[in-house]
Order: structure tokens, then sequence, then C-alpha cells
């Protein structure tokens, strides 16, 4: 079940002048700097004097950009865009022993992927994320939220050649998570996302990331927020199902079908906190704060004030960087402005019972 753990209130800011507090983060990606997809390209050019060093300057230069832009668009809690990742199941393979890689595949059009193959046991060795953390814990004044891929989704989007069982693999990459996690937290980190995008494609397997997660937060301290994100799916496939996973919040995608499932969301008591895309993430034209205000009141049929965080939908990595910073800017904006109309006594909060599909 949701795990019973007061860990919001430390992200409020001290300057916070609202008494409703809606945290307000990103789920983690951000468009990269046209000059770092260059950069990324010039250190395996063998006629370019770019080297390894080069490039991880430019890699520390992007993440102290973003994580300050993330910061001046007013977020509670920030991340460095990803700047330093590929791509969300390359990048763990890379670190994992256990992985290789033997080329791409083709995914849609002409599109490519570098899907690894599990070919031995899995095993953890180095810290994957320690140093990109401290890196941005370093440089932000406000708290830093940690997204992971999650253990499910590194083994479902992976050749399995030596285990025959997925679930098996999945959960010997949830305790590999976990000793990860238990890295972050001695660094200090206090918000932790586990991505988990292949449930949106086998909800059926809802039990099998549930386990997963049991793994996952095993001695994690309660002052630690655990998430996990679901991309946009059949939510009424995973729901009330999800109310048994073991996180302090749950992140959806509902914004790019006009909260067309937020009435089934809304049937029954939703146990852990909602994260509400109020965003969409696959559309570059910048919702207006008013229409934000009325997304995030969508939230509110599903959880009261004190359980509703404001996100976007998903990463916002292949938005234009402009149109991903006004959406995030207008989403913190329209979080504030919610919160000042709730202490005012301006919106009528629900009754969760009271939702009904003509609401």
């Amino acid at each position: 079940m949701a795990r019973d753990a007061d860990n919001r209130e430390q992200f409020r800011p001290d300057d916070h002048d609202n008494e409703h507090f809606l945290l307000t983060s990103v789920v983690g990606s951000y468009p990269k700097p046209t000059w770092l997809n260059r950069a990324d390209d010039l250190v395996d050019d063998p006629d370019a004097s770019f080297d390894a060093d080069d490039l991880e300057e430019a890699h520390d230069d992007a993440c102290r950009l973003i994580t300050e832009e993330h910061e001046r668009t007013g977020l509670d809690t920030v991340v460095d865009g990803e700047m330093r990742r590929n791509e969300m199941v390359e990048f763990f393979a890379e670190r994992i022993d256990g992985y290789e890689f033997n080329g791409p595949v083709k995914v849609w059009g002409h599109n490519y992927f570098h899907k690894p193959s599990v070919v031995e046991e899995v095993s953890y060795d180095e810290p994957w994320l320690v140093d990109e953390f401290e890196f941005t814990n370093a440089v932000a004044e406000r708290p830093v939220k940690v997204p992971i891929t999650g253990p499910y989704t590194l083994a479902n989007w992976a050749f399995d050649e030596h285990y025959g069982d997925s679930e098996a693999l999945a959960y010997d990459l949830a305790d590999l998570v976990n000793e990860e996690i238990e890295k972050l937290v001695e660094a200090g980190a206090r918000y932790i996302q586990i991505d988990e995008p292949a449930l949106a494609t086998t909800p059926d397997d809802h039990a099998i990331v549930g386990s997963c997660l049991e793994r996952i937060v095993d001695g994690v301290p309660d002052e630690v927020r655990v998430g996990v994100h679901v991309c946009y799916g059949d939510y009424s496939r995973i729901y009330p199902e999800l109310n048994e996973f073991p996180v302090d919040e749950v992140d959806l995608e509902l914004c790019n079908d006009d909260y067309q499932q937020i009435e089934t969301l809304a049937d029954g008591e939703f146990a852990p906190d909602l994260a509400l895309g109020v965003v969409d993430v696959h559309d570059a034209e910048v919702e207006s704060v008013e229409e934000i205000k009325q997304n995030i009141e969508q939230g509110l049929k599903v959880v009261p004030p004190e359980q509703l965080t404001v996100s976007p939908d998903c990463g916002l990595k292949l938005l234009p960087r402009d149109a991903a910073y006004q959406k995030t800017e207008n989403l913190v904006t329209a979080a504030r402005e919610v919160e000042a109309e709730l202490d005012a006594g301006e919106i009528e909060v629900p009754a969760r019972d009271a939702v009904t599909a003509d609401d």
C-alpha cells in the first residue's frame, strides 16, 4: 500500500506566501541546448580536438544552465533536465554489469534505439547517479529530484539472453535500484522518482511493478519521497491496484487526452499523492495560466490539495526549449494562483464520494 510518510512539507519554500501548498515539479527530461548536442557528436569525431574532459565540462555547463532555468520558473523541486543522459534505458544499461550492446534496433520510421542485451546476471558496481546528483545539488538552491528508470522498464526494453524470465530479471534490477537509492540518500537526496513507461503498454503486469517497488523502497527512510511515473495508457487497468504501490506519489499523464480518465481515478479513494500532468508535452502550443488552473482543478476531483503535485505530463525534451520554459513557468504561476484561491475559499474542493461522471 502507499507509504504512510508525511514528507511533502520539506519541499515548501521558506518564502512560500500561501497557506495551501501544491508541490510543483517536472518529470525529468528537458530540451538540450543545441551546442550540447554538437558537443556529444564532437567527442566521437576523430578529427575534432574535443575529448572526454571537454564533454564533461559541456555537460556540467548544461546541467548548471538548466537547473538555474528551472529555478527561474519558480519550481519547488528541480532536475538538471537529464543533460548527461542519452536515452532512458541505454544510459543505465551502460552502467549496470550484465548488459551489452550489439548495435541499434529500428523502432519506428527512421528512428533507432540502442537496445541492450542482458547476457549475464546483472550486478551493481559503481554508483550510477551520485556524481550527477551531487553536482546538481551543489548548484541548485531548491531541492533536487532524481529520476531513475525503473527495473520493469529496464528488463522489458532489453533483449534477455540470460534469465529467460523477465520477472526474475526485473526483481534483480529492483535490488540494484535499491542499492543506488541507498547511495543517493547518503549523498543527501530526498526525492526519488522511478520511471516505468513500460507499464503503460503492459498494464496487466502491475503486480510485478508493485513487487519491484517493494524491493526498491526497502530500507528507504520515510523522509525520502519516492514516486513512480507511468506514461500515458489505459489507467483503468492499473487502478485501483496502484493504491497498493508502496510509494508516496504516482505521476500520471492525463493532460494530453483532456482528462478523459479523471473520473476513473476519482471513483474510490486514491491512496498515494497524485502528481498530475497539467501541460501537454506533445504539443508546442503553450497553455495559458487560466487553462492550467482549470487542469489543476481536475486533480482536485481525485485528491485533496495536500495530496496534489503539479507537473508536466511527461518529460519535456521533445519540445522547443522556449516552449518548455514557458509551459513550466505558467505551470508554477497557475499552481500559486490556485493555492491563493483555495486559501480564500474561492475554489470548492469536491468530496471524493461526490464526484460523478457529470462533473
